[in-house]
């Protein structure tokens, strides 16, 4: 695959609910960049398997795939809990996880020329899909933190789930995410740590602009 030379490409690995999405977007709309949010593929791969089960097959993944708008990842019927569930059983699947790869790669590499470069935010950006991206970061928080966040997100939306069922849900996404036996969610030695446990969405975000900007300006922007 042919890569587009000087572009900004940032990747962000996380375990769910900490905060990672939401500073991925505002560095996006910071730099130019375009965004991926990695999962909402193994989310929408997940929904064609509920819908098109008896034709579910590769040749049917990979040819969906190769035609994916990004606009479709966007779509409000990825966020159900019978889609999760579908997405946490695909993401095991070696051959599957390859064929997401080679999209992952296109978008980062080779984004469309109105944008100055990439980011991918998942589970394995750092660690395998884009290993030699110019900022890296683990972006994470406590437990009871994430938990809370996705309580009030799910209230938002007017979900009727506790507290405690959201917090058993994460820590057991939080066990199958680092034990899975491909692409395991780890910390990169290159990889800078952010912890978003005290930290506002803004006092984050202007701290990962710090580092990044010292590095670009150093680096002549590019």
């Amino acid at each position: 695959m042919r890569k587009r030379k000087n572009i900004i490409t940032v990747a962000i690995d996380s375990p769910a609910a900490a905060g990672a999405g939401t500073q991925a977007k505002f560095i996006a709309r910071e730099y130019n960049l375009l965004y991926l949010d990695t999962g909402k593929i193994y989310r929408y791969i997940g929904k064609l398997k509920l819908e098109n089960n008896q034709k579910f097959n590769y040749i049917f993944i990979k040819k969906k795939i190769s035609k994916l708008n990004l606009n479709k990842l966007n779509e409000r019927n990825l966020l159900t809990d019978k889609v999760a569930t579908s997405a946490s059983i695909i993401a095991k699947d070696k051959r599957i996880r390859n064929l997401v790869r080679s999209f992952q790669h296109q978008c980062a590499y080779n984004p469309p020329k109105k944008f100055a470069g990439s980011i991918l935010d998942g589970r394995d950006i750092t660690s395998v899909i884009m290993k030699d991206a110019i900022f890296k970061f683990f972006i994470t928080a406590n437990l009871k933190v994430r938990a809370k966040r996705r309580f009030l997100e799910y209230k938002r939306f007017n979900k009727k789930i506790s507290y405690f069922e959201v917090e058993k849900s994460l820590k057991k996404r939080d066990y199958l995410d680092k034990n899975r036996l491909y692409s395991p969610l780890k910390k990169t030695k290159d990889s800078i740590l952010i912890n978003t446990s005290k930290l506002s969405k803004k006092a984050c975000f202007n701290k990962i602009k710090a580092i990044m900007d010292k590095k670009l300006e150093n680096n002549g922007n590019l």
